[in-house]
């Protein structure tokens, strides 16, 4: 598997380790006490460790909006060590967010074009190339700012990742709305079904076969397009 090699590259990896456990000193209380909730203040990679002898592998799910490294929160080092500093500021989180989640559970991480390939190669070495589920990406911006050089962007990624082959997603069911679209009108044991056009826009030779209709006459898809499924032997 590929890997990223950069300055202090093996400080960053024992990092996660030589962080010294502290303990969590409570200076007030709100809400339900017995909720379980927890708002911690101070240096993040501190209260990682610290979460860890009480929380490693119960979390099921994880987000973080880590500094995008654009220079809004590193301001002051060698623009030359940039990419450096920012991946051995990365790689102990990821390792204790790891060490954190459990069997069935998920870490999501917003981040943007200018590291955003960095840390996908970084987060498939720490959580396993295998436990990559997808990358979400989304609109950020209404319209492209005024003073963008090139191309402008306005969209943001989210890098998804499970912890093992332990986690599913939890789909919400259909609603009246959405079920009112689907019908039986040909008693299909299977169940409700929804119209759909079963072409594709793209031309597959393999998926390029006749039908018959109703009355046996062949039908084939437009040119140009394929079904969207295979023929069945």
């Amino acid at each position: 598997m590929p890997t990223l090699d950069w300055l202090n590259r093996e400080q960053a990896m024992q990092h996660a380790d030589a962080v010294p456990y502290r303990l969590l000193e409570s200076v007030g209380s709100y809400g339900d006490p017995q909720a379980g909730n927890l708002l911690i203040q101070g240096d993040n990679l501190e209260a990682l460790k610290a979460l860890v002898p009480f929380y490693r592998g119960r979390v099921k799910c994880i987000f973080i909006d880590p500094p995008y490294n654009t220079r809004s929160a590193f301001e002051h080092y060698d623009d030359n060590l940039e990419h450096s500093q920012w991946l051995s500021m990365m790689y102990p989180r990821l390792v204790l967010l790891r060490d954190l989640l459990a069997e069935d559970g998920s870490i999501w991480v917003t981040i943007d074009d200018n590291e955003g390939h960095y840390l996908k190669v970084l987060m498939d070495e720490v959580l396993g190339r295998r436990n990559f589920i997808g990358n979400v990406v989304w609109q950020s911006k209404d319209t492209p700012g005024n003073n963008a050089v090139g191309m402008a962007e306005t969209h943001n990624h989210l890098l998804v990742y499970q912890r093992s082959d332990g986690f599913t997603f939890r789909l919400l069911p259909r609603n009246e709305k959405q079920l009112a679209n689907y019908s039986n009108p040909d008693q299909d044991p299977r169940g409700d079904w929804l119209a759909a056009p079963l072409t594709r826009a793209e031309f597959r030779q393999r998926d390029f076969y006749p039908l018959k209709n109703k009355v046996g006459k062949e039908v084939r898809p437009p040119k140009g397009s394929s079904w969207r499924r295979r023929q069945r032997k």
